[in-house]
């Protein structure tokens, strides 16, 4: 089952990667936000195609849990990928990719502080590594920037998408026992709604861009992979080996996004952000070898 779940929390990881690129071809082709409102509605039509007679089981458990459903869309679709594609017109996307690792780091702290998750002295050994490396990474290689609190702004954003995707993972606790597919259907429409108005904001302030057909093939391959693909694996994963374990795996993001950064876009790799992957691998490592004998 372990195995199982890892391939499933890699590809996840490989798709989140690809996202973080897709942010930044997207630039002069579609805006942040119509990406995200376009994104989602492809995704809901996509998921709703193919779910309809799971949907009408699941009903009953839906009515019951409708707002929850529909808050997991808002935090951890809409929140997170509205600042992650408005990171990346200030930053670059392996900054967007490295400062990801975040995440686990964070659902750790809020799992002890909350449910009192019991943890090891080596996943605390562990997450420590992933930060310094969050922490290189944001201070673009000047630690001493982060004392003087002059991160870029870009890497502030990413910092609150964090943020929201924690959230989103914690939420996960109370799902409804429904199939991955009305798990991901109401979700995704609640993700679509809550992307409205950001889009009208965009628009109001004179900033979107209608997308070209580089937009439309960047909206339509964010909608099946880094929405659909991704969301659902990450689910299974979480219910195979709980979400301590398997918020670690996101710390394969920025080798996945790293990679095609500077594959797809032609980013310039720095030494920082190779000592900061180094330190991201090694944290998953130590945290994931020395995780307690009876996992959360």
């Amino acid at each position: 089952m372990s195995l199982k779940a890892y391939v499933y929390l890699t590809i996840a990881a490989l798709c989140w990667g690809g996202n973080a690129v897709a942010g930044k071809l997207a630039i002069g082709h579609i805006s942040p936000m119509m990406l995200t409102f376009w994104r989602w509605a492809f995704a809901f039509m996509l998921i709703v195609a193919i779910s309809v007679p799971q949907l009408k089981k699941d009903w009953p458990l839906l009515k019951q849990n409708w707002l929850l459903l529909m808050v997991l869309g808002v935090i951890g679709y809409t929140s997170f990928n509205a600042f992650l594609y408005t990171a990346v017109l200030y930053t670059t996307a392996i900054n967007v990719a490295i400062e990801q690792a975040g995440i686990p780091v964070l659902i750790f702290i809020a799992n002890f502080l909350l449910y009192r998750t019991r943890v090891s002295l080596a996943q605390i050994v562990g997450f420590a590594v992933t930060m310094l490396g969050i922490a290189l990474t944001a201070s673009h290689g000047d630690l001493m920037s982060l004392a003087q609190l002059t991160l870029n702004f870009g890497d502030a954003l990413m910092m609150l998408a964090v943020v929201a995707y924690t959230v989103y993972t914690l939420l996960l606790r109370w799902r409804p026992p429904i199939h991955w597919k009305s798990l991901m259907a109401l979700p995704a429409l609640g993700a679509l709604l809550a992307s409205v108005p950001l889009l009208g904001w965009e628009m109001a302030a004179g900033d979107a861009i209608w997308p070209d057909a580089s937009g439309w093939a960047i909206a339509l391959w964010t909608s099946i992979f880094a929405s659909l693909v991704a969301q659902i694996l990450y689910v299974l994963g979480v219910d195979n080996i709980g979400p301590n374990r398997a918020g670690l795996f996101i710390n394969l993001v920025p080798v996945f996004g790293t990679l095609l950064s500077v594959l797809l876009v032609g980013e310039d790799l720095q030494l920082f952000h190779v000592i900061a992957l180094a330190l991201a691998l090694g944290g998953i490592a130590i945290a994931e070898r020395g995780r307690p004998k009876v996992a959360a």
